[in-house]
């Protein structure tokens, strides 16, 4: 049998009921069992379910009801007593101390101080109204809210642009500000790629595989799994792309998202190709005819995504390097023959030029542009090979340093049984004094390398990398991903001058700091930011007007 009762005003947040519903439904006697907010949308849901009692329809968005399919109505009561016994128990253990909480938007305000986000997390077909009214306070959203129609997330998105705000979802579970994970989020390290997502486990994924690689965020914009539809037309992603371009923190952008429409698709990627910034892209079934397309990189892959990331930002940490104009060239120094065929591909095919001369151990040579295989047989006739004995190799570097047209040295060192005992040792002592001295001069050159190893072998990958980062080296993951960097470094010194800043200043505050958050719905939101040290205030929110909509309509046209 069908037993239903509405609790007259006594609005309770989504996951609460969630809760509440999992724990009724393992009493005995009970077939089904649903505990929600007696919005329009949620007793279609009950109707669809077989819930759907008389008793229900009376109720209004700020009742909360229970219904249920039980075997007799001695359990439908018992139902409700313990439902009952359910929600006072879990009042008192969601009030956390030292949380700040407010009953109206004014007074939340109030306590957290020039709030510049709202984390909210309301019914969605209350969303637009609260929106607005945060809108009109200079407040950013960030709308976890599911069912907001698509006709409100336009309106809101638009209205948001013009008043140089930034609106991210409905539908946006997942974003990460000036080092600040909110809602799903990883805590991951700080960095220098900034991430734009219409894919929430996406955006998590790439910023995991970030830190993982050495990687570090900056930013990672939510935007709601609807915003590259046809209908949005990628209003929020336009505005994030192009913030991210003007955050100084942001060295490389990444764009990940669902399917987007074709036309969306194209008109995003126009954005992304006029940025100052290497752009990485993940477009769910795209096709791109080529990996990299001026300043765009396409991955085919998240985990790919991350790594052509890394590997153009460069690892977290890595210190700054300012070229001069003249300095124009990368110099590779190898051991290893097969690293330094792949790296002479690889600049080959960057530079748009063939390898030219070989032979002189040379596995390139183009214009200054040079490949040097240190194994070769012309080096190693009456020697020590330089994988065990690294005097050959260190002896050539200081002159590579000190050339004034050198712009990147890069180096593999390879660890392992038969190996020197410690390869990075002299190259890190060189390279420290080598910097040394151009840094007296005024001077500056990057170098990067990659170490091939273990931390069971011998040397021990991390004491090898270590030492390498110590003596200003960045190192990367593998030998593909520290050439791509020697790359990226040369693009940078040729990007073109920087464009006037096209993002409104208050997008611009929202990345300079982590935000000041008014969280308005899910209090389990509030917590783990609270707990995080975060500045938040909780908004005990319930509907206006006991969520009539003609009074809320009446309300909202008083001001």
């Amino acid at each position: 049998m069908l037993h239903a009762t509405v609790k007259r005003n006594t609005y309770q947040d989504s996951l609460r009921l969630m809760q509440v519903s999992t724990a009724l439904g393992r009493v005995a006697g009970v077939n089904a069992v649903s505990a929600m907010m007696g919005t329009p949308a949620n007793k279609e849901v009950l109707r669809a379910a077989g819930l759907g009692a008389d008793e229900l329809e009376s109720a209004g968005p700020s009742d909360l009801v229970i219904a249920a399919d039980v075997v007799d109505a001695a359990v439908g009561e018992a139902l409700v007593a313990q439902a009952d016994e359910l929600l006072a128990r879990q009042a008192p253990a969601s009030r956390r101390p030292g949380l700040p909480s407010a009953r109206s938007l004014e007074r939340a305000v109030s306590i957290v101080g020039e709030p510049d986000l709202a984390l909210v997390s309301i019914p969605g077909e209350y969303v637009a109204s609260e929106t607005r009214r945060l809108m009109d306070r200079g407040i950013h959203a960030l709308i976890f809210s599911d069912n907001v129609s698509l006709e409100d997330e336009v309106a809101l998105k638009l209205e948001a642009r013009d008043r140089g705000l930034l609106v991210m979802g409905p539908d946006c579970g997942t974003a990460r500000l000036a080092g600040l994970p909110i809602a799903f989020a990883n805590e991951v390290h700080d960095g220098s790629i900034g991430l734009v997502g219409a894919s929430g486990t996406g955006l998590q994924a790439v910023m995991v595989q970030i830190d993982r690689l050495g990687g570090g965020v900056s930013h990672a914009i939510g935007l709601g799994g609807r915003d590259l539809g046809a209908e949005v037309g990628g209003i929020s992603c336009v505005q994030a792309l192009r913030a991210l371009d003007d955050d100084a923190r942001t060295r490389t952008v990444v764009l990940i998202s669902k399917p987007p429409a074709p036309g969306v698709r194209d008109d995003v990627i126009g954005v992304a190709e006029t940025l100052s910034k290497p752009v990485v892209a993940h477009l769910v079934g795209d096709r791109p005819q080529r990996e990299v397309d001026g300043n765009v990189h396409y991955a085919r892959t998240l985990e790919e995504a991350a790594r052509l990331a890394v590997a153009l930002a460069g690892p977290r940490g890595a210190r700054d390097v300012t070229l001069r104009p003249e300095q124009r060239w990368i110099k590779a120094l190898y051991t290893g023959g097969s690293l330094a065929a792949e790296a002479a591909a690889l600049l080959s095919a960057a530079i748009g030029e063939g390898e030219g001369e070989r032979g002189d151990g040379y596995v390139m040579k183009s214009g200054g542009h040079e490949v040097i295989d240190l194994g070769d047989d012309r080096y190693t006739r009456g020697r020590v090979h330089p994988m065990i004995d690294p005097a050959l190799r260190t002896g050539r570097i200081p002159a590579v340093l000190a050339d004034p047209e050198n712009a990147v040295l890069l180096l593999d060192v390879v660890l392992g049984h038969g190996s020197a005992a410690d390869p990075a040792g002299p190259l890190a002592s060189v390279i420290a004094d080598g910097l040394a001295r151009l840094h007296a001069e005024g001077r500056d050159i990057a170098v990067v390398a990659s170490v091939c190893g273990t931390d069971r072998d011998p040397q021990s990958l991390s004491a090898q990398t270590v030492a390498l980062e110590r003596a200003g080296v960045a190192v990367l993951g593998d030998n593909a991903a520290a050439t791509r960097h020697a790359l990226a470094i040369l693009r940078r010194r040729d990007a073109p001058p920087r464009p006037p800043a096209t993002t409104s200043a208050p997008i611009r505050r929202l990345l300079s700091a982590p935000p000041r958050i008014i969280n308005i719905g899910l209090r389990e939101f509030a917590v783990a930011l609270h707990e995080r040290g975060a500045e938040v205030v909780h908004y005990d929110w319930a509907p206006v007007a006991g969520g009539d909509p003609r009074l809320q309509a009446l309300l909202e046209s008083l001001g």
